[in-house]
């Protein structure tokens, strides 16, 4: 069967494809010295000669390198493409974007199913514990290889938005300005109940085999049934009535337990989509990551931001609540008690966390005047160092 021809959308960035950056290693926020590491990457827009527009999106959970384009190899649009691209919110035409895949990943990058070196087989459970931070000082050693001393930007959202906490955290003056969406300095009892659920679900399906399946059958009932939980947070109570209300499927013959309703279908056909995607260590491994990570590194986190001289715009959504609005909340207050110049934005949005892919037209117009700002304050401070 051929794969359907996609159409590119308007002001697209065009067939892109994926690079490979491959470096000894890092040492671990535990301390393990862990390597090599190859980071999967993409890049739209071109460096301008000062290297001094550049922009890093940093991806989410299910995410990946491919943010925006049409991937020849994958026939698919990027996860990003209606914010990135030729007069979009990250306008191609003025700023050089990136994107990579994190360590722990399974789309490119060093991840639990990447060979081990020591063994030739497969890390699985033999992968270290990593952290957001160590995400973080992946993808630093990435940039430097493109020679960019400083970044104009960094952006994410939901666990992306840790990142772009945690790069303003660990490395202060490689940011020009920081834009985190819908997340939090750390997870709440609540966040973290949810993604045990979805770690207990993979771990309790019979072909996980404590990991070591990669020879064999995957664990795709456990990993299907995380993504189901996940997506179930993702909408919003008004957005599930909205696209599903309690619409029903007809059968002939139904049996007992038939995925009945319309959102019961929906549920089932994401999660046994996203098993063909996704491996379900890095599941594990990238959960657990976003569970134990704390930006604040148990201080009030405006003490942590004291010497951070980057312009920040926060942004929630009303209906969020995975990352409820009052967790951004709490990253704004911070930043404006540290000093730093801080813009808090709630967008009234019925979508729920999946709002920070949906709500365009309100994304782009925020993020671009913001951006406008960054980069005319920093001419101007060039101007005036001259």
């Amino acid at each position: 069967m051929t794969k359907e021809k996609i159409i590119l959308p308007e002001n697209n960035v065009g067939i892109v494809k994926t690079e490979y950056f491959s470096f000894n290693g890092i040492t671990l926020e535990s301390g393990e010295k862990f390597g090599p590491i190859t980071l999967a990457y993409e890049t739209y827009g071109k460096l301008n000669a000062s290297k001094s527009n550049a922009v890093l999106i940093l991806h989410a959970l299910s995410g990946d390198a491919h943010a925006a384009g049409l991937h020849a190899e994958q026939n698919a649009i990027g996860w990003w493409d209606s914010m990135i691209g030729p007069g979009k919110a990250f306008d191609t035409n003025k700023y050089c974007v990136i994107c990579s895949n994190v360590i722990g990943g399974c789309k490119g990058s060093t991840g639990p199913s990447s060979v081990n070196p020591k063994t030739n087989k497969p890390y699985a459970l033999d992968f270290p514990l990593i952290t957001i931070g160590d995400m973080v000082t992946a993808q630093k050693h990435l940039i430097e290889s493109l020679g960019i001393e400083k970044l104009l930007t960094v952006v994410g959202g939901s666990m992306g938005g840790m990142q772009v906490l945690s790069w303003l955290v660990k490395y202060p003056r490689k940011v020009r300005s920081v834009i985190p969406i819908a997340t939090a300095i750390k997870h709440s009892p609540q966040q973290i109940a949810f993604n045990e659920v979805g770690r207990q679900a993979i771990m309790a399906d019979a072909y996980w085999k404590s990991g070591n399946y990669y020879e064999g059958p995957v664990p795709a009932k456990g990993l299907a049934v995380a993504r189901m939980i996940g997506h179930i947070t993702y909408m919003s109570d008004i957005s599930m009535a909205e696209k599903f209300g309690r619409q029903k499927k007809n059968y002939a013959e139904p049996f007992k337990f038939t995925a009945d309703f319309e959102v019961e279908g929906y549920l089932r056909y994401r999660g046994d989509n996203f098993v063909k995607r996704f491996d379900a260590n890095s599941y594990l491994y990238i959960t657990k990551a976003m569970d134990n990570f704390d930006a604040s590194k148990g201080k009030p986190f405006y003490e942590v931001l004291k010497d951070v001289e980057a312009k920040a715009l926060v942004v929630a959504f009303k209906s969020d609540w995975l990352y409820p609005a009052y967790q951004s909340k709490e990253i704004a207050k911070a930043c404006k008690l540290s000093g730093i110049d801080a813009t808090y934005c709630e967008i009234d949005s019925t979508y729920g966390h999946d709002a920070f892919l949906l709500e365009v037209a309100e994304e782009t117009h925020l993020i671009s005047h913001f951006l406008k700002k960054v980069v005319f304050e920093y001419e101007a401070k060039g101007r005036h160092d001259k």
